[in-house]
């Protein structure tokens, strides 16, 4: 399926998001670090579906365009991101989200042995938002994370992250359990004020297109910050 190229004026262009690909169904974009996907109060117009709206509405308050979340990354969470055009295209893409292929990119402190494997195990979250593993399988949902090391530097380690399920803060957390904390994870991991980012990026997303069907693939390589962490 062929890229459109949009011919949206420059100031309207969304900030923090690269558009990879657009149609009359679907926006693939690479969302930066440090922006939201979708919020609420005071952070509703500062988030990746506000800046596509007012994209998709090209400046026009009164247009009827709008664009629909369909998945999440969390704020300091880079990569590729899709949203839909429309509710229909939307509900098809969810209803089908299980046969997507996410795979991530993340910079661990440690080596983890062995250099590939499955960590699974039931989360859940409490009343401080934040997800713990629990041997008690009625209180959490099963969750599956696959990796693999592709190199490491130092104290650190790159690994390719296969997500078999989608929950809240399922990688830093089965990451964190395993004693291999993403670098610049504060919340699951070490506090260390050299990170500026979360070293974990979204890296590759493969889906059916919700019209078409066809099979899409896009790509996002990291940014040179997230590089950087590796050898820091």
């Amino acid at each position: 399926m062929p890229r459109h190229r949009s011919s949206v004026p420059s100031k309207h262009q969304p900030r923090g998001l690269e558009i990879l690909h657009e149609d009359r169904d679907i926006i693939v974009v690479n969302k930066a670090a440090g922006v939201l996907t979708v919020g609420t109060g005071r952070d509703r117009g500062r988030t990746a579906h506000a800046a596509l709206g007012d994209y998709a509405r090209k400046g026009n308050p009164k247009s009827p365009a709008r664009v629909f979340v369909v998945h999440r990354l969390d704020r300091d969470t880079s990569g590729v991101l899709v949203f839909a055009k429309s509710e229909k295209a939307k509900v098809t893409l969810q209803e089908n989200w299980r046969d997507a292929d996410k795979i991530y990119l993340a910079i661990v402190e440690g080596h983890p042995e062995p250099a590939e494997d499955t960590i699974s195990s039931h989360l859940a979250e409490n009343a401080a938002r934040r997800v713990y593993s629990t041997d008690r399988p009625e209180e959490g949902k099963l969750s599956h994370t696959r990796y693999r090391v592709l190199k490491t530097v130092g104290e650190r380690a790159l690994l390719e992250i296969t997500l078999l399920t989608g929950r809240k803060n399922q990688i830093r957390v089965h990451l964190a359990d395993r004693g291999w904390p993403i670098v610049g994870d504060a919340k699951y991991g070490k506090k260390i004020r050299d990170n500026k980012r979360l070293a974990l990026h979204s890296h590759r997303l493969a889906f059916a297109h919700p019209w078409s069907g066809e099979r899409l693939v896009f790509e996002a390589e990291p940014p040179a910050s997230f590089h950087r962490m590796m050898s820091a």
